[in-house]
């Protein structure tokens, strides 16, 4: 097992990802002289050559429907986006194309295609630069969605992206590319749509994923201070969803709170609360499922502001203190 960052498991995903496949091939603004905007690829181009790492003109529209073509014609291009917000430059190729070229030819062609993205709040970047879209694409038939809060799942999860033959949104938040953890030195990949119970507890269950789920992990330590005993659930994959891990956790504690840093209104905590409600898991219930997500506003510019606006380990523990009540 080696201790690396989160940036160092991504990028050694891809370095063996492209070892192993000559069809792998990445394409973005940016990532091949420079080395990508986090320096994920760094050194990609000198190793694997520009055939394979592509620098492209500002056109995410442009560069994403050459990959699409190239996915349809037997390649697995791998697409940056420097900002996930620059997913808005797209969206007709994503949601329109590479979303569902595959049902509407009736399967003669496959579209194994991986987007990778930094996304989130908490590096100033303002309200252009800063926001978290999954929620959008996890409605959309045809996508997968991951959004990987370790290194170990960031690394397996991508590896498993990259060999789907659907297109996959990979989310990488961005103040998670310096955090470390355990990566075994062997090859391993793990499976698409498996949450992970990273915290087992007995008192209440809070699910969440990406960046918020360590601010989870945080709150749970602040809570058993309390002699309150949290489980922690990482989604990890939120198209397709893991029910069966969502439900079994809320059977066992009976009280829920879903957090993520994606605006609460018509989020991800939204579909998972109905998860539960529909399921045997409400019977088990002892207080209706809470969500909190980031506030109905524009991510500010200001640290102080910026802040506020998405779920903190602080306001994690206070939200399940009250939902406690």
């Amino acid at each position: 097992m080696a201790n690396i960052t989160y940036l160092q498991a991504v990028a050694s995903a891809l370095r063996e990802e492209m070892k192993r496949d000559d069809k792998v091939f990445m394409m973005g603004e940016d990532m091949g002289v420079y080395g990508g905007c986090f320096g994920v690829t760094r050194g990609f181009l000198e190793e694997f050559g520009e055939d394979r790492i592509m620098d492209t003109p500002i056109s995410e529209g442009g560069f994403t429907g050459v990959a699409i073509g190239a996915a349809m014609a037997g390649y697995r291009p791998i697409v940056e986006y420097m900002f996930s917000d620059f997913v808005t430059c797209a969206m007709d190729l994503i949601t329109n194309q590479a979303a569902k070229a595959r049902f509407m030819l009736g399967g003669q062609v496959k579209v194994p295609m991986v987007i990778r993205t930094p996304a989130g709040s908490g590096t100033g970047a303002a309200a252009q630069h800063s926001q978290s879209f999954e929620a959008w694409f996890c409605h959309v038939p045809g996508l997968k969605v991951i959004m990987p809060s370790t290194p170990y799942d960031a690394k397996g999860l991508l590896k498993a992206a990259i060999r789907d033959d659907n297109a996959v949104m990979f989310y990488e938040h961005k103040l998670l590319y310096s955090t470390k953890g355990e990566v075994p030195d062997e090859e391993y990949v793990l499976p698409i749509g498996k949450a992970d119970v990273k915290r087992q507890g007995k008192d209440v269950t809070i699910i969440s994923y990406s960046l918020t789920l360590l601010k989870a992990l945080q709150a749970a330590e602040m809570l058993e201070k309390d002699g309150i005993d949290a489980e922690v659930v990482d989604l990890r994959t939120l198209t397709p969803l893991d029910a069966e891990t969502i439900i079994a956790s809320a059977k066992k504690t009976g009280r829920v709170l879903v957090a993520h840093e994606g605006v609460q209104k018509f989020g991800v905590g939204a579909e998972v609360a109905s998860v539960i409600n529909d399921s045997e898991a409400f019977f088990w219930l002892d207080r209706p499922v809470r969500r909190f997500g980031g506030a109905d506003m524009p991510i500010p510019y200001s640290p102080q502001l910026e802040a506020q606006v998405v779920p903190q380990a602080d306001t994690i523990y206070e939200t399940v203190k009250d939902l406690l009540k």
